[in-house]
Parts: C-alpha cells; structure tokens; sequence
C-alpha cells in the first residue's frame, strides 16, 4: 500500500499545478451538447489522462459527443466524472476563471472540473493505476442517455465506483442521492387570428397554464415536481396553436417516481380540442445510501491516517451518474470532488486550497481499496431491478 505521508506530502506539493490545471480547464469550455467544443476538452483530457495513467484513452464517440474511457484489465476501481458543464459557449468571457484568497469561481469549476483536476492528481499519486480504470462522460448535465450504457458496462466489471462530483461545502462526502425524472409535455391547439377571432382557436398557452398547476400539485412531502422550461405561440397576434414545458421530478424512493409518473401520464386536456403528449420519464433511480456506507467507513479510516479533516456521508437532493452505478448494487462513494457550492449558479466556486487535500484522501482510499479492503456488495434494489431498462427523457435531471 502507498505510504500515506508521501500522499499527503505529495499533493501539497501539486497546489499550485493543481490551480493552473483548473484554470486551463475552466477556460476550456464544454457547454451540453456542443461538439466542437467538447471535442477540444476531451483532446485535452486525454493528453492529460493518458500521460497520468500511462496508456492511451478510448475515444467513444455516440451521436457525435465524446466519452473518454481508460479501462483496466482486473478493475478493481472505478473513477466516474464528467466533463460537460451546463454554461452555453462564451460564458467565459463575461465570466472568466478567478481566484480571489482560496476561492476559485467560473463555469463549471466545481461542477465538476476540480473533481477532475483531483482525480488525475490522485492517480499521479499512486505507484500503480493498473488496477483503476477512468470514465469521463460529457452529457451528464443533459441526462446521460448516450453514456449510461458505457457507465453500466464499466461498473459491472468494477469492484467501486468512485465518484468525483463536488462535495458538500463543508466537505461531506455523498453517500444518498435522490433520483430524477424529466418529462417534455407538448400542448397541441389550434391557431387563429388573435383579435378577429380568437373563438375559433384552440389556445395552446392556456392550456399550458392549466396543466403546469396540476403539475405543481402532484408534489408530496420531500418530493419535489418543478416545471422548468416552458414556450408557447410564434406570432402576437396569433392564438398559439402549440405549446411545451417541461417538469423536473426528484424523490428518494423508486416508488414515489413511479407515482408521479403515472400521475403526468394521466393527465388530460381542460380545454375542448386541446390535446396533450407526454415524452421522457424516469432517469435515474435514487442512489441508496446501502451501496455507499462501506465504502465511506475505508474513507473514514484513510482520513484518520492521513491526518485529514474527519469527514461523514450526507443525503444530497441532486442526482448523478453514482445513480446508475448505485442501482447496480456496486459498491459507491460519490461527492469525491471540490468542496465548494453553488454549482449550476454563476456564484460556482471552489476552495482551491482543500484540493491537494481531498486529491489525498482519494489517492489514501483508492490504495486502501487496491491492498484488500474492498467493500461487497450485497445489495438488493428492491423496486429497482438492476439493469433496468428506463425511457430516455428529452432533456436530463441534475
């Protein structure tokens, strides 16, 4: 097992690379869906990982976006990230990286191109990755549908999945997550001329408004049903004859997506002539906090050792890809990456000067892993039959 001073010894020693490396990062922006752009990041990341992990990245390339996989033979570990961010291209230049005292900020820094930096710097810690395979995704924050079969196949074959999406603010690591739900609800109504006669149309944009207050109604307790994204009408003199919103759904358990799910499917027009369709559905079941614990407890364990902050496992609402790897019943520790907060938000920033330390603590928890204390999984999933397959929605829960 790696010597757990030299780790320690050896990120703080990386600070000041692991900053520079953030910077070119952030600066190099990976906005959904945007392929050109995506492709410029993953040339980066794979110069970067391939020199780290000493052998060459597989390019998976699904509908045009890139996946970046370094798969190990006898993968005993799993690290799980994405590169894509939710900031459209060009937000860096009203919005550009900076650092002011610790605080990092930008689009994307902390969801979640600090994980990254981290986990390439925890790798180049070890004395041997031959064990450790890397996945980055880059359509996380539009739902994963072109990654998840890759994500399911590498997990599979992995004894843990490590997870680096950012931490808490104050450093709690993820150990539960709720699941996500995105649905596209199209309103089909008629047109006709706004002010000469408007009785004649079937009005798409009230209807609309109809159905996001049902929609909103269907809420329960700590499950949460947001529409999001909503549009009606072409012209303004002109009775919109389609409209669309969207609804994004987060629950704890399999069965309270369900219900919701059946609920929106069971909606029904108000307004004579109006008509509804209803795409997307369930995305991700919840991650169990049953797959995680152990994994948390080695953590806890190599925290101690290396002096760290002692650090425990919190519920987060969010959901990730640890969603799809927790479903399997692998064994799964998430929010490995920055500690920072506000992600999705142009208040996003990260504390750069605790990321030498978490970079430790993963490279301490991965060694621990590799010398034998590997968590079993043995869980059953109940409602959430491992492998399972599930609608892919329009656009993805976060």
């Amino acid at each position: 097992m790696a010597d757990g001073a030299e780790i320690r010894r050896g990120a703080e020693a990386r600070g000041a690379l692991m900053t520079a490396r953030l910077r070119k990062l952030v600066i190099c922006e990976s906005p959904p869906g945007a392929v050109r752009e995506l492709t410029s990041c993953a040339d980066l990341l794979d110069a970067w990982g391939s020199e780290v992990l000493g052998r060459p990245a597989r390019r998976v390339v699904v509908d045009g976006l890139p996946h970046l996989l370094w798969p190990a033979v006898d993968q005993r570990i799993l690290l799980l990230g994405h590169y894509d961010t939710v900031w459209p291209a060009g937000t860096v230049r009203d919005w550009p990286f900076s650092v002011r005292g610790v605080t990092a900020t930008g689009p994307g820094v902390c969801d979640m191109k600090a994980g990254i930096v981290q986990m390439l710097t925890a790798l180049e810690l070890l004395p041997d990755t031959s064990r450790i395979g890397l996945l980055l995704t880059c359509d996380e924050e539009s739902g994963s549908v072109t990654s998840r079969p890759l994500i399911e196949q590498e997990a599979g074959r992995s004894g843990t999945v490590l997870v680096g999406e950012p931490s808490t603010e104050s450093g709690e690591l993820k150990i539960a997550r709720k699941g996500g739900s995105v649905y596209r609800v199209t309103v089909h109504g008629r047109a006709a001329h706004a002010g000469v006669e408007p009785h004649r149309g079937v009005n798409a944009g009230i209807e609309l408004a109809q159905q996001i207050l049902a929609v909103r109604d269907f809420a329960a307790g700590e499950t949460s049903v947001t529409p999001t994204v909503l549009s009606a009408g072409t012209m303004t003199n002109v009775v919109p004859e389609s409209a669309v919103f969207c609804v994004d759904v987060r629950a704890w358990s399999g069965e309270e997506l369900h219900r919701v799910d059946r609920l929106i499917r069971a909606l029904t027009p108000r307004l004579p002539g109006a008509r509804l369709t209803v795409g997307g559905g369930i995305n991700r079941y919840p991650l169990p906090a049953a797959v995680a614990v152990s994994v948390l407890e080695v953590a806890q364990v190599v925290a101690a050792e290396l002096g760290l902050p002692p650090v425990r496992g919190v519920s987060a609402p969010g959901a990730s890809d640890a969603n799809f790897t927790g479903s399997l019943g692998v064994p799964t520790l998430d929010g490995l990456g920055g500690v920072g907060g506000r992600p999705h938000a142009r208040g996003e920033y990260v504390d750069v000067s605790r990321m030498p330390e978490r970079a430790a603590l993963l490279a301490g928890l991965m060694a621990r892993l590799l010398a034998g204390a590997e968590p079993v999984g043995s869980m059953a999933v109940g409602s959430v039959a491992a492998g399972s397959s599930l609608p892919g929605p329009a656009d993805g829960s976060r």
